[in-house]
């Protein structure tokens, strides 16, 4: 899907627009048995986080811009925080640079915050991600699962009018598994799953066991022919900080765009193949679009004026979402992280969502 937040198939703003209040003292550092109960409880640790990140820049000498300084500490601040499992980093320079600016800035900081230890950097092709370890981890879990059926859409934007794609509707699996592109997609998060499992009880996979890094190997082969030299290599180095997984799309029809779709944590992803690519784009530009803005305020002290924060952005063709906020798959994508904003709090007071319209445009949209 074309995302216009912190990285998607089409670039665009995101959580760096907004001006922080000064922030409070510093907090006593928590004992590793208390470090749980006050990350949940209590935002100090994660101002105490703040100011650690904002130091490891000084001290790796990153001269990051105001903005996107700003935006990276509140991507950090998401990832940390449960709301988001990956944030894509398409701003603060380019590559091979940003990635060891990442890599060396996380490294930093985390030898003084327990709250940065589940964040890792993350490279598929020529793009950065930050991700939040276990939450990555989970959010792929639940992908696998019958939980997110009627949750998530795949939109075919290689026809036009673009069409919904009957993923996981049961009376409609014969059409699943005539897909390639699905099936290769479900075979890559299937990579993703023996990557980045669940440690502790596999909370959203059915009875059977989670997929091994043999059995999903075997599936994307089948669905296309995948070098698994490449990928096997890519897996041992997930172990590490750094977990570039390149070799995950080697080969494959699927392309970077929709991956970020769902690895963003969108509802709504735009499927294509890599040899319909302009073609694709061209469909999609004759498309009036919603730009649906999701928001969170940052809490404060009583008497204080709320600070909001974008947290994402995402479009869908206004002929597929003429219900808006309506829509069944946005109204589990809202229930979804309204009770992840209700997880964290102690940080976030509130959410809300703005929904724009954007006429087609008159030159191609560059996914």
């Amino acid at each position: 899907m074309s995302g216009s937040d912190n990285g998607g198939g089409g670039g665009g703003g995101g959580g760096g627009n907004s001006r922080s209040p000064p922030l409070p003292p510093r907090s006593p550092s928590p004992s590793p048995s208390s470090s749980r109960a006050l990350e949940m409880e209590d935002p100090g640790p994660y101002d105490d986080m703040v100011r650690v990140i904002e130091a490891s820049f000084s001290r790796i000498k990153w001269r990051l811009r105001p903005r996107p300084k700003r935006r990276l500490l509140n991507d950090i601040l998401f990832l940390c925080t449960g709301l988001r499992p990956v944030v894509l980093v398409d701003y603060g320079g380019i590559m091979p640079k940003l990635h060891e600016n990442l890599c060396a800035l996380l490294d930093h900081a985390r030898k003084e915050s327990a709250i940065l230890r589940q964040l890792k950097v993350m490279v598929i092709d020529d793009m950065a991600y930050i991700i939040h370890d276990k939450e990555l981890a989970e959010h792929v879990s639940w992908s696998l699962s019958r939980q997110q059926q009627q949750q998530f859409v795949f939109l075919d934007i290689e026809q036009n009018p673009p069409n919904v794609l009957p993923i996981f509707r049961k009376a409609m699996l014969s059409s699943v598994e005539d897909s390639e592109l699905i099936s290769e997609f479900v075979s890559i998060q299937k990579l993703f799953s023996s990557v980045f499992p669940v440690k502790e009880a596999n909370r959203y996979l059915p009875a059977d066991e989670p997929p091994s890094m043999v059995t999903a190997e075997k599936e994307l082969m089948e669905s296309k022919n995948v070098n698994v030299a490449y990928i096997s290599d890519s897996t041992e180095k997930a172990s590490e900080d750094i977990n570039d997984l390149c070799t995950f799309l080697h080969n494959a029809r699927i392309t970077l765009p929709s991956l970020n779709g769902w690895l963003l944590g969108y509802p709504v992803t735009y499927l294509f193949s890599r040899e319909q690519g302009e073609k694709a784009m061209r469909n999609l530009s004759d498309q009036s679009l919603h730009i649906f803005r999701v928001y969170v305020s940052r809490k404060q002290k009583p008497g204080e004026r709320l600070t909001e924060y974008e947290l994402l952005s995402f479009t869908v063709p206004c002929c597929l979402s003429t219900w808006r906020d309506k829509e069944p798959w946005m109204e589990a994508f809202l229930a979804r992280m309204t009770a992840k904003v209700a997880r964290s709090k102690h940080i976030w007071a509130s959410m809300r969502v703005e929904i724009e319209n954007s006429q087609s445009h008159s030159q191609t949209i560059v996914l």
